[in-house]
């Protein structure tokens, strides 16, 4: 309606500020509040996704600029998690709106030569960079192994540096880094059915290669041709969510000039943040008149990999595997992709498992990209929050689809000293074949 544009007040830069008719949809119902876990926690409106959404609009009206402390502060402890997208009754696209105030904050912020630095290391020199990234991971799993931790928990009382990297070790996994190199063709078996491209990721690759291995097996297993494409790179999921849109921008540029060549029917992700992230290539690249209709049509052929097993269906029966199961939603592929039953369905054609309920199994474990680093208070109030639920389950094995919530979810449990595995979805579908006759 005419009445309600909202009128700029030069506050914002030009070039992604919050868009304006996301904003109008916002109706400040309130339904959003009970499934924000940050107003859960802090109870603080301004904490709450409409209270954000009220800051971004007061920027666009003059009564707040993004440079402000308090305007900084509220869109960084939201854990884009966009539950509040699932429940909203007027559609609000919440996630597109926080990065992009997050956007603004970086664009008028001066950030100390040790903030700036971090931030340049790892969004700029190593998370587009396998190799340096692989050789990185494994120093931090050595280093993990010497006890670098409690020596940085020392330090880290004087250095507060220090602490934040003793809270990093304590996220690295149990056992060795996994990033065997991929053959570049895994055959379908029997009549083949579909032709995908396997997205690797960056984290995904670097810390859990075998997860990625095992998807491609479990596709090929149920007639899926998948090919494993070179020049692929970060999706830039972690550079939209930290504000740094224009990097975001040139690595989805990267990845579909290396992708979009390839003759498949989708590009298969297995990392819910990425895939979520490479959904929404569209609306990234949305303003580059040379980029915007090929990221569209790149986009809509982006695919779970839970999603396409459970459109074609499994034509090799699983194999059975004796366990309580319980299965942890990951958000972005719960709220951001929408993805829900399939993972489920999966589970339930696993003979032998016996699938236990988990409270709050569609809330945020605090894990949300890096915020379990940038946010590290907060992010292990929810992962506690998340332990007493799974204490309370007590499965064999915890069920997720997403390399931060593995991390997460199973730094929680060993911290717990609670006994459940933690599994990628791929994976223990690749153990039930192994099991099967």
């Amino acid at each position: 309606m005419a009445d309600t544009v909202i009128r700029p007040a030069a506050l914002y830069l030009d070039g992604d500020a919050p868009a304006q008719e996301l904003i109008q949809r916002c109706v400040h119902c309130g339904f959003c509040l009970p499934t924000c876990p940050t107003y859960a926690v802090l109870g603080i409106e301004a904490d709450s996704p409409r209270g954000r959404i009220r800051l971004m609009k007061d920027a666009w009206e003059g009564r707040i600029a993004p440079q402000n402390a308090a305007f900084e502060r509220h869109v960084y402890q939201c854990l884009d998690c966009r539950a509040c997208e699932t429940a909203c009754p007027s559609g609000v696209e919440y996630g597109k709106l926080v990065e992009a105030a997050r956007s603004q904050v970086e664009r008028t912020r001066r950030r100390g030569a040790m903030a700036h630095f971090v931030r340049w290391l790892a969004l700029d020199q190593l998370l587009p960079h396998p190799r340096r990234l692989a050789f990185v991971t494994r120093l931090t799993y050595a280093a993990r192994d010497l006890g670098a931790g409690a020596l940085l928990r020392l330090v880290g009382r004087r250095v507060p540096l220090a602490a934040r990297l003793a809270g990093s070790l304590d996220l690295v996994p149990a056992g060795r880094p996994s990033a065997p190199a991929l053959p570049l063709l895994f055959p379908a078996a029997g009549t083949r059915r579909a032709r995908v491209a396997l997205f690797e990721g960056c984290i995904q690759r670097a810390a859990f290669g075998a997860t990625n291995a095992a998807t491609a097996r479990v596709l090929a297993r149920n007639g899926i041709e998948v090919v494993v494409a070179e020049g692929q790179t970060c999706c830039g999921a972690l550079h939209v969510h930290a504000g740094e849109r224009a990097a975001g921008r040139e690595l989805a540029r990267r990845n579909i000039a290396a992708l979009e060549p390839l003759d498949v029917d989708a590009f298969v992700v297995n990392a819910a943040g990425c895939g979520a992230n490479l959904k929404e290539y569209g609306w990234l690249l949305k303003d580059d008149a040379r980029w915007a209709e090929r990221a569209e049509r790149f986009a809509a052929k982006v695919k779970d990999a839970s999603e396409i097993l459970a459109d074609l269906g499994l034509t090799a029966a699983p194999g059975p595997l004796d366990a309580n199961v319980a299965y942890d939603e990951p958000c972005h592929l719960l709220h951001g992709q929408k993805v829900s039953a399939q993972p489920k369905a999966l589970l339930a054609q696993i003979p032998g498992l016996r699938i236990v309920p988990l409270a709050e199994a569609d809330w945020c474990c605090g894990s949300a990209g890096i915020y379990n680093v940038s946010q590290p208070d907060l992010s292990r109030k929810l992962l506690h929050r998340k332990m007493e639920h799974l204490r309370a389950a007590a499965p064999d094995i915890l069920v997720t689809a997403n390399p931060g919530c593995l991390m997460q979810l199973e730094a929680g449990i060993r911290e717990s000293g609670m006994r459940t595995e933690v599994l990628h979805l791929m994976d223990l579908l690749d153990r039930s074949y192994a099991s099967a006759p």
